[in-house]
């Protein structure tokens, strides 16, 4: 069995067994659980000590014939675990003298399992400690933390993997860690995720000091010339240390580690050219490739890293290149597709009604559907043969497309993905489906090829608006209609659909008593919930007719009904709209990125890879490797440090000195010299500007900021 799975597994199992045991909830049973350790400690002669850093008691203790030296508190721990959290050396120091073999012994709980007391040292970062402990032989290598409190979950507080190393890597010590590794831990060593200590720097919310322990290690593990370097080790998962930080976001660890792969060509003032290294992040060959990993991911953060060098230079070239002649090309087919499709369903096969055809009276129907022999006949049906041909043809090539991208993404995330475009997929597949129906009823002759063609011209033309992605401006709006179908409608026809049910329900108490054909709106409780639609939407007006009796209660349900669903649900709708609208908005650029890159994806996994010409330069043929690399120019000016002078000036107040706070009876005068001193900074903050423009004038910037190939 992968070890992935069976870790997988064995976690459950654990979260099982521990449900069923303590049945209670996670905080709940923390707290009992720290509270009684904290009462065992003090019950226990030999903890208490400990816990006191009391030596002398110690030694004491560990000489009497009746002192457990193995005995466990709470938690599984030892009397060194204790001594350990509260950083007592004198007490760690006895211990170990006393009782060596206390030294390796993990804690046993749920919760803290395997955790031991070196563990505890490293997070406390008490070199001393660590520095006594391996000299007694600690073991640094095996040691492995397996319990619930330390695995990665959602309200954990943090996750330093399983090892020691990891431990001093995640704290960002790096004396322990070379500490630990002259004592010989393992720098590859993984979890039981698969990760390794490179991967669990980039789940680290301190970004800065992660990258310089990754500098750290790399270095360590260039001396050992392995094979495969350490940031190239993946997880159980698949994802290297690179592309974790694209699906999680982490833009410092992420451009940190594409400026570790990039060549410096040249030079020139403040214009550079850098080779940067592909590997990765083209989807050319990698299929799990760091574009990919952005498309599919559902974090925003994920988004930004689409602005970083070279991926922002990479997806620029390959969509202005072929990516969107190729998908405005196909848009153009779908198009005449469509249309063909649509003038076989206008010229569907008809015939009159022969004469012992039955219909009821208010059935004006004239004519009916041909019978399979009749339909192709004439000329004109021959070519309406070719044309449903032509129809049936293409809504197999639609299954045959998104089947595939379905069960290589996932049924969850192809369509729950804005990005991916999920609802046009949803339609198109839907579409393809009612094709083949309406095959299946024209070869067999059954009737009711109505309600199926008619859904699949709706569904097809709706399926042309997945197109607009391929346009900058119409690109964030299809983003929009997707959440406003799926978000702020879905939730108004919830609401709606409340009041619709009680107030039909109310009118149709009264009208069932009357002549159905004295006001046709109300003839039946289904044509009643209709009509209450349309008028909530405002498509007929309110139906009563004031020449018939009206019972009152008629009256008041139209006037609460208009109140709530007029008044009240439709300006909730627009509110709801006008915020999704606004939200989109923010993040245009990002989101139109996004859907670049989506269907860039989308057009290299169908296309033959002779219509895609590999982007960049090999590194063969500059000594480089195997690698590829694309060449970017970049002008390092000083527009960043002006910028950040300009937040600077504008979060932070403007040195003064303190003057005593004003009393209530001088409170106009407070308030006039506050706005004066307001006035005071605004124009400072101003003068600072302006005296930097005028300095940027005398610059020429005639070149571009950014030139690639």
């Amino acid at each position: 069995m992968p070890p992935a799975i069976s870790g997988e597994i064995n976690h459950w199992w654990r979260q099982m067994r521990f449900r069923l045991q303590h049945k209670k909830g996670w905080n709940e049973m923390l707290d009992e659980t720290f509270l009684m350790q904290t009462k065992r400690v003090n019950d226990i002669p030999l903890f208490s000590a400990t816990k006191e850093n009391n030596a002398a008691c110690i030694k004491k203790l560990l000489d009497c014939s009746s002192t457990d030296i193995f005995e466990r508190g709470e938690l599984g721990e030892t009397a060194l675990h204790v001594a350990v959290m509260n950083d007592n050396f004198e007490a760690a120091v006895a211990l170990m003298n006393g009782a060596p073999e206390l030294i390796n012994e993990p804690m046993t709980s749920e919760l803290y399992h395997g955790l031991t007391a070196l563990h505890i040292a490293v997070i406390n970062q008490n070199p001393n400690l660590i520095w006594e402990m391996i000299k007694r032989g600690a073991d640094v290598t095996t040691p492995r933390v397996t319990g619930m409190y330390f695995r990665k979950r959602r309200e954990g507080l943090f996750y330093y993997g399983e090892h020691i190393l990891a431990f001093a890597a995640c704290v960002g010590n790096k004396d322990i860690m070379s500490m630990l590794i002259k004592a010989g831990a393992n720098i590859r060593a993984q979890d039981s995720r698969g990760n390794t200590i490179l991967h669990l720097l980039v789940l680290q919310p301190n970004k800065t000091t992660a990258c310089q322990i990754f500098d750290f290690l790399l270095a360590q593990d260039a001396e050992q010339d392995s094979a495969l370097p350490l940031d190239m080790v993946p997880n159980y998962k698949g994802l290297t240390p690179f592309k974790l930080a694209a699906r999680d976001g982490n833009v410092v660890v992420f451009q940190h580690l594409v400026n570790r792969r990039k060549v410096v060509q040249w030079s020139l003032g403040p214009v550079s050219s850098y080779l940067y290294d592909l590997t990765e992040i083209d989807s050319r060959v990698d299929e799990h490739s760091v574009l990919e990993i952005i498309a599919t991911s559902h974090k925003k953060e994920a988004r930004r890293i689409l602005e970083l060098t070279p991926v922002r230079q990479l997806i620029t070239l390959k969509w202005n290149l072929y990516g969107k002649h190729y998908f405005r090309s196909l848009m153009v087919i779908y198009l005449v597709y469509i249309s063909i499709f649509t003038v076989c369903c206008i010229n569907r096969p008809l015939k009159g009604i022969p004469e012992n055809y039955t219909k009821a009276g208010n059935d004006h129907t004239i004519k009916i559907k041909k019978t399979f022999k009749e339909s192709y006949q004439s000329y004109t049906d021959q070519l309406r043969l070719i044309a449903e041909i032509i129809s049936l043809i293409g809504a197999i090539i639609i299954l045959l497309i998104e089947i595939p991208g379905i069960l290589a993404v996932g049924v969850k995330r192809f369509f729950g993905q804005t990005a991916l475009g999920g609802l046009f997929h949803v339609t198109l597949i839907s579409y393809a489906l009612l094709v083949l129906l309406l095959c299946g009823l024209r070869v067999t002759g059954i009737q009711g090829e109505l309600i199926p063609m008619a859904f699949s011209l709706i569904l097809g033309w709706f399926s042309l608006v997945y197109f607009a992605r391929g346009f900058e401006m119409l690109g964030p709006y299809v983003i929009v209609i997707q959440k406003s179908i799926f978000g702020d409608i879905t939730k108004f026809m919830w609401l709606s659909i409340i009041f619709l049910i009680g107030s039909s329900a109310a009118l149709w108490i009264f009208y069932m008593t009357q002549e159905p054909l004295a006001l046709p709106q109300y003839r039946s409780f289904p044509i009643t919930l209709f009509s209450q639609f349309e008028v909530s939407v405002g498509q007929i007006d309110l139906p009563v007719d004031h020449t018939l009796f009206t019972h009152p209660v008629v009256y008041w349900t139209h006037v609460c009904f208009s109140l709530i669903s007029n008044v009240l649900l439709f300006n909730l709708l627009v509110a709801m709209m006008s915020d999704t609208q606004w939200r989109v908005t923010q993040e245009r650029d990002e989101l139109w990125r996004t859907q670049v890159v989506a269907t860039t994806l989308m057009l290299e996994r169908k296309l033959p890879q002779c219509l895609w010409p590999r982007l960049g330069v090999c590194g063969l043929m500059f000594g480089l490797g195997e690698r590829w690399y694309l060449r970017v120019e970049d002008r390092n000016d000083i527009m960043a440090q002006k910028l950040k002078r300009y937040v600077d000036a504008f979060s932070k107040d403007v040195e003064a000195p303190k003057e005593e706070k004003p009393s209530k009876s001088d409170g106009e005068q407070s308030i006039a010299e506050s706005n004066k001193e307001k006035s005071k900074k605004s124009k400072q903050y101003w003068s600072l500007i302006r005296r930097s423009i005028e300095c940027e004038k005398e610059e020429c910037v005639d070149c571009p900021n950014f030139k690639f190939l």
